[in-house]
């Protein structure tokens, strides 16, 4: 369903954004205007392949994206696939602070590097340890209104706050299923009210805390139906206070009211190719025959393990990381709609 009206609200889908320079994008930061940070972690960085620095693993890619199709440009890419200073082998979080330099997590390094908003690297931090401000699989990645930082810890199973220049100030949770334990936190995001909402992985549910780290309240449950969660990857709030949730392995992002009562699903839209990968589509005319030969394009549509979403509040437009389809899939959040009245 390309509108959703539902609840008091209306989506509609706007278009893709994808192909050669978004190889399994995983995560996702809004920056000044047009500009967005996509995070790309292509298979061969996970599975090792990815053994010289020529390789596309760990790379940040910068992209203006317009509100139509076809507005897209690529800027540059920056980072590379290593251990030095200013590389990335297993990129999992980014975000922007407020002078809009960019902070990526890298959870096989157990480190955050950071960067000008132009991509050149400023300074890195963290190391693997159990300890106060050491990590153990740093994933999802949040940054308040003072640039305090809000880490998920993954394989601590707990969320860790610290200055932007990496000094610790305090944490929260455990290991478990109980209010306020965590089980392979991912994806953290925080209101603007200032309250940190976390995708509890291994739970299937996504808990709100106050910025102190005291717990608010959950929502989500095991399962594959209406406001249920599989594994949820990340998670975005709008100005509203509605929330969205990365189902990473229902293939799809679920939205819930302030409250947490269900809203609806997305299940991915995309019934035009995005530019770069029409491109590639042109290209090669043994892929427009294959294409041609299939009984169905729908289930290209779909989203495929989406990872990360975002709420560009500028916009008013829902930004999901369609991670195994190599794109991103954009859906606008209507103020004003209005459906024309038809006289039969």
């Amino acid at each position: 369903m390309l509108t959703q009206t539902v609840a008091g609200r209306v989506y509609d889908y706007s278009h893709a954004v994808g192909g050669r320079y978004l190889p399994q994008p995983v995560g996702l930061a809004i920056g000044a205007g047009d500009v967005v940070y996509i995070l790309s972690r292509p298979s061969d960085a996970i599975s090792g392949v990815a053994w010289n620095k020529t390789a596309v693993a760990g790379k940040v890619n910068i992209c203006t994206i317009g509100t139509v199709s076809g507005d897209e440009e690529f800027v540059r890419e920056f980072s590379q696939y290593g251990d030095d200073e200013g590389e990335l082998i297993w990129p999992a979080g980014i975000a922007l602070d407020a002078q809009q330099n960019v902070y990526v997590t890298d959870e096989w390094l157990n480190r955050i590097s950071i960067f000008d908003k132009d991509g050149n690297f400023l300074r890195l931090w963290g190391v693997g340890g159990e300890g106060d401000g050491e990590f153990n699989q740093p994933s999802g990645i949040a940054i308040d209104g003072e640039d305090n930082l809000y880490i998920a810890d993954s394989l601590n199973h707990r969320i860790q706050k610290f200055t932007k220049d990496g000094k610790f100030l305090g944490k929260w949770g455990s290991l478990g299923s109980g209010e306020g334990e965590l089980n392979s936190p991912w994806g953290i995001t925080i209101d603007d009210d200032g309250y940190v909402y976390v995708a509890d992985h291994k739970n299937h549910r996504v808990q709100k805390f106050t910025s102190a780290g005291e717990f608010v309240a959950a929502f989500g449950s095991f399962g594959t139906g209406r406001g249920q969660l599989y594994r949820p990857s990340d998670v975005a709030v709008d100005p509203d206070g509605d929330v969205y949730v990365c189902d990473w392995a229902n293939d799809r992002v679920q939205a819930f009211g302030p409250d947490g009562t269900f809203i609806t699903s997305f299940i991915g839209d995309a019934q035009q190719l995005a530019k770069w990968h029409q491109m590639t589509v042109d290209a090669n005319i043994d892929v427009i025959k294959a294409r041609r030969r299939v009984y169905s394009l729908e289930p290209e549509w779909r989203f495929a393990k989406p990872t990360a979403v975002e709420f560009d509040p500028e916009k008013g437009r829902l930004l999901v990381a369609d991670t195994q389809r190599g794109r991103l899939q954009i859906y606008n959040k209507l103020n004003d709609y209005l459906e024309a009245q038809f006289n039969l």
